[in-house]
């Protein structure tokens, strides 16, 4: 089966990140169906190292990385870079934190 390279954001319904207390951000990716929820678990291209790369922070600081049948989801908390509200934070609400991971390319089938 021929393949090619689509972004997550062409995929999932929501991608989305979220305060998660003074200490925490996580990420939510939902998907429309179960179908596209299985080809993005099943192609191996979404993975905690994956993130941790994509974030910049070490694998083992990641609180959270799942893949949630019962609702189509992947959910994944991280460490904020600063505590929320302190001096040189950047996103109060970490709203715009989930921005890089529309961009991750998914091997998905050619029409």
């Amino acid at each position: 089966m021929k393949t090619i390279d689509k972004p997550l954001k062409d995929i999932a319904k929501v991608i989305r990140s979220k305060n998660s207390g003074p200490f925490e951000v996580t990420f939510d990716i939902i998907f429309r169906n179960r179908e596209d929820f299985e080809r993005v678990r099943e192609s191996g291209a979404f993975t905690k190292s994956m993130f941790a790369a994509l974030y910049r922070i070490p694998e083992d600081t990641i609180g959270t990385f799942g893949f949630f049948e019962p609702i189509n989801a992947i959910k994944v908390t991280i460490p904020r870079p600063r505590p929320q509200g302190s001096i040189g934070e950047t996103d109060m609400h970490a709203a715009q934190m989930h921005v890089p991971l529309q961009s991750i390319a998914i091997p998905w089938p050619a029409d």
